[in-house]
């Protein structure tokens, strides 16, 4: 693909000609994710767009490209083949560009393509490989939190297709070379300083397609998998704790060890109770007698269990208690419980109580 200067990159992601980077590594991340192959299938405009968006940013980007290029719009022409044959000081030839080139946001480019990134030299198979970590969120009650205990999940996990061993052919049938790249698995667009390798689409970088396609995963090599499993939350576990489960992940490839799994926690509210690190708070209602006179109350505990409280007389709506010792445990530590007391009154009185108020309301010299 020539670049002349025809191609405006700065129009192709969007931004003035004085943009910074940070300006066009955000313009470039916002494109690249809309016109990506995998999120536009059969779309071989998508496809275009993006090899387009990909080169642009790729000189953009860089200091000593983007120089070039602005000089070369500027004066009107550009031969790549000068650019080669200058190179740098001490260099020999042409400057390739790849994913490496880019950063973190080469990660746009490879993510999908993993299976050809992982497989660029040649459709060969190499030696064991260890299977990718899964991270799965797991929704807990907050009994299960604070006790522990052993739940049930199932974690939809991709995994290299048993049928084929992850070639993707059908058994019986073999792996012929990928027309499209030649069975070297990458592809490239632009010429000389301007060139961006990256995984072939049309072999995912395996380098070979199927001469049959597997029927179990249609050519694909892996498959979406649930699988069931028992897990042991640990006692006294909070929203965004995680546990990891070893060797419970992807499974590796060519015999290599599977990944783990990780878990991250997300407890569910509770109607009752409050976790607030390892204390518990909860409300409870009295009515005007108790708050008066005083009274015993049952109060649940996280536990399970009834702790009696004590409310002295004259207590006031919003007082809080401890119950020393029933909150969370945790690394040897344990919280407390406390208890928030809301004084109620009644919305209706037979005409008997009120007079008796009322009377109560004289005595102690109160103004109604």
């Amino acid at each position: 693909m020539s670049i002349t200067t025809s191609k405006d990159f700065y129009r192709i992601l969007g931004v003035s000609e004085d943009a910074g980077k940070d300006e066009i590594r955000k313009a470039y991340r916002k494109l690249a994710k809309r016109h990506h192959p995998d999120a536009n299938a059969g779309n071989p405009e998508a496809a275009e767009r993006f090899k387009e968006i990909g080169e642009a940013y790729s000189v953009l980007s860089n200091d000593e490209k983007r120089q070039q290029y602005d000089q070369m719009r500027k004066y009107g022409g550009f031969d790549p083949r000068a650019s080669r044959a200058q190179g740098r000081p001490g260099q020999a030839g042409s400057e390739a560009f790849s994913f490496d080139d880019l950063g973190g946001l080469g990660d746009i480019f490879s993510s999908i393509f993993d299976r050809g990134r992982r497989r660029t030299e040649g459709f060969e198979r190499r030696g064991p490989r260890r299977g990718q970590d899964v991270k799965f969120a797991v929704e807990i009650s907050l009994k299960t939190a604070v006790k522990g205990g052993k739940i049930s999940i199932e974690v939809p996990i991709t995994e290299e297709c048993t049928t084929c061993s992850g070639s993707g052919a059908r058994p019986g049938s073999g792996l012929r070379s990928c027309v499209e790249c030649g069975g070297s698995g990458t592809v490239s667009f632009g010429q000389g300083g301007f060139a961006v390798n990256r995984p072939c689409p049309a072999c995912m970088g395996r380098g070979a397609v199927p001469e049959a396609l597997c029927t179990s995963c249609g050519g694909g090599g892996q498959l979406q998998q649930k699988r069931k499993l028992q897990v042991t939350v640990p006692a006294g576990v909070d929203t965004g704790s995680k546990l990891r489960l070893t060797g419970q992940g992807a499974r590796g490839e060519s015999g290599g060890s599977p990944g783990d799994l990780i878990l991250t926690f997300q407890v569910k509210p509770h109607s009752f109770f409050r976790r607030k690190g390892l204390d518990i708070h909860v409300t409870i209602p009295i009515n005007v007698a108790q708050a008066i006179l005083g009274s015993k109350v049952k109060v649940r505990t996280v536990h399970g269990s009834h702790a009696v409280l004590t409310i002295p007389p004259g207590t006031q709506s919003g007082t809080r208690f401890r119950i020393a010792g029933q909150g969370v445990t945790k690394d040897g530590r344990t919280g407390n419980q406390y208890v928030e007391v809301k004084v109620e009154t009644p919305e209706s009185m037979p005409e008997e109580g009120r007079e008796k108020i009322r009377e109560f309301a004289e005595v102690t010299g109160m103004r109604y």
